[in-house]
């Protein structure tokens, strides 16, 4: 699987401070799903460029998965939201409600996340925190649902009869839930 990885920080991006976040998703991508990111970028807080880059990746290069981290908080500059609103035609807000849910069992402070996830033709773009432990622990929780998730989006043949729902360490397979 190939996926994309926009880094959202003007002072990355300036060369002011070392992107870790960006390298951290790379690394959880990898562990947790055994994909490797194919391509990264860093762009500055600006609603503009983040929005031209997320359509670049999903309309030209056609990731399946672009993830983006940083920009999702309060702080002024913090466009990255909004910039893939811009772009995405349907929103998909399980993913990043999954992570806030999970998140605030570890920190408050994930209820300040306006993270959001949506398709843009058949690539799934979703906001990360900006931190490399939030990254991290983002990716965790999506790992689980993710292969499902892009399968169904390209339309691989049968990808909707393998439903599969995790409930702890327990796998259930949704057909089975009628009783037969």
């Amino acid at each position: 699987m190939e996926i994309a990885i926009l880094t959202v920080s003007d002072r990355s991006y300036r060369g002011e401070r070392e992107d870790l976040s960006g390298p951290a998703a790379s690394e959880a991508v990898q562990q947790h799903l055994g994909w490797h990111c194919t391509k990264t970028a860093i762009v500055p807080d600006d609603l503009n460029a983040i929005a031209a880059q997320l359509r670049t990746w999903a309309d030209e290069e056609r990731f399946p998965l672009i993830l983006t981290t940083g920009g999702t908080g309060f702080s002024p500059s913090d466009v990255t939201p909004e910039a893939t609103r811009e772009v995405i035609a349907r929103e998909a807000p399980g993913l990043v409600e999954a992570v806030r849910a999970a998140s605030l069992r570890i920190t408050s402070h994930a209820m300040l996340s306006r993270a959001v996830s949506g398709i843009r033709g058949q690539s799934l773009i979703v906001n990360l925190p900006g931190s490399p432990q939030g990254v991290r622990e983002a990716i965790e929780i999506l790992a689980p649902a993710l292969p499902h998730a892009l399968e169904v989006l390209s339309e691989i043949p049968k990808a909707d009869t393998r439903h599969r729902h995790d409930v702890g360490n327990q796998k259930q397979i949704s057909s089975d839930v009628d009783g037969h």
